[in-house]
């Protein structure tokens, strides 16, 4: 069976306050894969992430995510766009005024969700698709960061999305927790979601092995296979700042 091709660039320049930071983007991704974005600080990786669910603007080239052209998308259909796009950010942003069901009832809500029954049940789905079902009732303070950004993931799968971009989401945790959450994302990826995951740590991908993306010099491109031998030394590239 064929795999759908959910996000197109041909030629795409990405800019950031008219700054180009990715220019000439070729990209293909397609249901049920896992992609690591791999790059410093800086050189691009969140911004690609921006461009897909448009929060930066795409001003040259072709650009199709989810059946919608990014260049013609209008700002009325930017929410439908988002709906079938979980995200999940490093520093959780989880409301810390609300417990954790009610975080994500309003996430719901806010994406057209009535019927208070169906909130429930998609809330307890999502709890414990993550292994987070006793955690309702908690505050956000009340976890661990490894809890949060559980809590974070489940948050991105409420709407059912074919796409979960993941920010440098171990970035705040410990590596054992870390593997933890990486482990959870790629399982989330056999159930047929595709997972963007921005690190810039090579070490997960011996575990779990994915196509290989590299955001470096204002470009992009696919990294069929990395040596052990030159592992090491890329790592080490990768902890360096970019200097653009």
């Amino acid at each position: 069976m064929d795999k759908k091709l959910l996000i197109k660039y041909v030629d795409v320049d990405i800019c950031q306050q008219e700054v180009v930071v990715l220019e000439n983007v070729q990209l293909e991704i397609h249901s049920s894969e896992f992609v690591y974005l791999l790059g410093r600080v800086g050189s691009g990786k969140t911004s690609l992430l921006k461009s897909i669910y448009h929060d930066l603007p795409i001003l040259s080239g072709v650009a199709g995510v989810l059946g919608y052209d990014l260049r013609e998308l209008k700002m009325s259909e930017v929410p439908f766009l988002r709906r079938k796009i979980g995200i999940v950010f490093q520093d959780f942003q989880l409301l810390t005024d609300r417990t954790v069901n009610d975080n994500l009832d309003f996430v719901l809500r806010a994406t057209g969700w009535k019927d208070p029954e169906a909130i429930k049940e998609q809330i307890d789905s999502v709890l414990g698709q993550v292994g987070m079902s006793k955690k309702g009732n908690k505050m956000p303070h009340q976890l661990s960061g490894g809890e949060q950004q559980r809590i974070v993931i489940a948050r991105a799968l409420l709407n059912s999305p074919e796409i979960i971009l993941a920010d440098e989401p171990t970035g705040n945790l410990d590596p054992e927790t870390g593997n933890e959450l990486v482990e959870l994302l790629y399982n989330i990826r056999l159930s047929g979601t595709t997972v963007i995951m921005a690190t810039h740590n090579l070490s997960w991908l011996d575990k779990f092995p994915g196509r290989v993306i590299r955001c470096e010099d204002d470009k992009l491109w696919e990294v069929d296979s990395i040596d052990y031998k030159d592992k090491q030394k890329l790592q080490k590239s990768l902890l360096e700042p970019d200097e653009n």
